[in-house]
């Protein structure tokens, strides 16, 4: 099929490639002439697995496209995909207002009959109020189909997910625009979910806050765990391996972050308050897992004392491993506390640290070396559990560190290898 992909952020972009690379003809579009120009160089602009050897194989076979201009984009084209991004408002609801310009330059550039698929994550309703824009603005009266397809990518992950995900979610109006749609996915040989537009828009929110409330569940029975003598690791595979409950997002840490569950919950419960709902249990989350973020700083207060003047290490940037994502990370919250506690912070990262300095600035330092990180440090604050941090030798700590004080907030190291040496370590959920 001919398709067209609006926005190659995260979603857009790994959307395109990977239908590229089942046999469509697919042209990515952005605004953004420097993430285009990377692009056709055949260099991803953001960091995924696997997702630069895709791009030029599949734009050696001349199956993918890249360009600015919308005329070469939307002409043509069976379906057209609309993966731009949907910002958080003050007020915690999804902001439409690149939605509304990229419908807009849609309906001026086409040339024939379309179906729009919003990829994008959207509130229930969105789409209704897509159509409403098309009815005025397709000057040229051409059918233009409507239907929601939400995404279920892991950073991180996200080729994988496309080629091996649980079900592709497709809501529509109609058997028809559902059946057009689902034409396009058949090559993945993956469950299709056909449902109503409303229904698909709720499905998104809906998975993503069970998961985040998932999270914050687990960290919850961590903090009691550590008061009462338990093992959080112990339990959670307890619990897990009951099939009603099941092992993922069991993991104990602290807390959630990125650029989905953050977003998707507090719009989840701006969507209940707009028809009058209060989503009590959704605030709850919400609120547990901010005051997660900061637990390992409030531990080290407890630990030592005032932390005016220490030297603090953060391994880790990255909300979590194999991305330079560091939206809503708690590593983030972290060096801010502190820093506004007097300590001096040097943080380290394999990949995420052009973005967190876009954050943070010269307020911290940075390093791409576990060693030099820690070396003098009084503390230690593990907040990604990159391969490089958990593979790590446990002696170092003891050998480079000042005083070795290390506060492990996604326990990537099990008590019988910490045992082996003499240093103070604290994990979530353990003794």
């Amino acid at each position: 099929m001919r398709v067209a992909v609006a926005g190659t952020g995260y979603v857009g972009l790994v959307t395109g490639v990977c239908l590229s690379e089942v046999g469509h003809e697919v042209t990515c579009i952005d605004i953004d002439k420097q993430k285009i120009d990377m692009l056709v160089k055949g260099k991803s602009p953001i960091y995924e697995p696997g997702l630069d050897e895709l791009i030029q194989k599949n734009m050696k076979e001349k199956r993918l496209t890249f360009t600015t201009e919308s005329k070469v984009a939307y002409n043509d084209k069976e379906i057209i995909i609309i993966a731009v991004g949907t910002p958080e408002n003050e007020d915690g609801s999804a902001n439409l207002t690149y939605i509304k310009q990229v419908v807009k330059d849609i309906l001026s550039h086409i040339n024939g009959p379309v179906t729009l698929v919003t990829k994008s994550t959207v509130p229930v309703g969105t789409n209704d109020t897509i159509k409403q824009w098309v009815n005025d603005w397709n000057i040229h009266q051409y059918r233009i189909d409507i239907a929601s397809n939400p995404e279920f990518l892991r950073e991180g992950s996200a080729i994988d997910d496309t080629f091996y995900g649980d079900r592709i979610v497709i809501g529509a109006d109609s058997p028809e625009i559902a059946h057009k749609v689902a034409k396009l996915y058949e090559p993945f040989n993956i469950p299709i979910i056909k449902t109503g537009i409303r229904s698909a828009e709720m499905i998104k929110y809906a998975a993503n806050a069970f998961l985040a409330t998932k999270i914050s569940f687990i960290n919850e029975i961590a903090n009691i765990c550590e008061k009462v003598g338990a093992n959080i690791e112990d339990v959670a595979n307890g619990i897990g391996t009951d099939k009603r409950i099941g092992p993922q997002f069991l993991k104990a840490g602290i807390g959630y972050g990125g650029s989905c569950f953050p977003k998707d919950t507090k719009a989840l419960v701006q969507i209940a308050g707009n028809v009058q709902h209060k989503f009590e249990l959704l605030e709850a989350v919400i609120r547990v897992n901010h005051r997660q973020q900061m637990k390992l700083v409030k531990k080290a207060k407890e630990v030592i004392g005032s932390l005016q003047g220490k030297r603090c290490a953060i391994l880790g940037l990255a909300f979590k491993p194999n991305t330079d994502d560091v939206r809503e990370a708690a590593s983030l919250v972290m060096a801010k506390q502190l820093l506004d506690e007097g300590a001096t912070v040097i943080a380290y990262d394999p990949i995420a640290i052009d973005n967190a300095k876009d954050i943070l600035g010269d307020l911290i330092s940075y390093t791409n070396s576990i060693e030099e990180a820690i070396k003098g440090a009084d503390l230690a604050f593990i907040a990604t559990e990159w391969d490089e941090v958990k593979k790590f030798p446990v002696n170092k700590f003891t050998e480079l560190m000042s005083t070795p004080n290390v506060l492990d907030g996604r326990n990537c190291y099990s008590f019988d290898t910490v045992k082996k040496f003499r240093l103070n370590y604290y994990s979530v959920g353990r003794k």
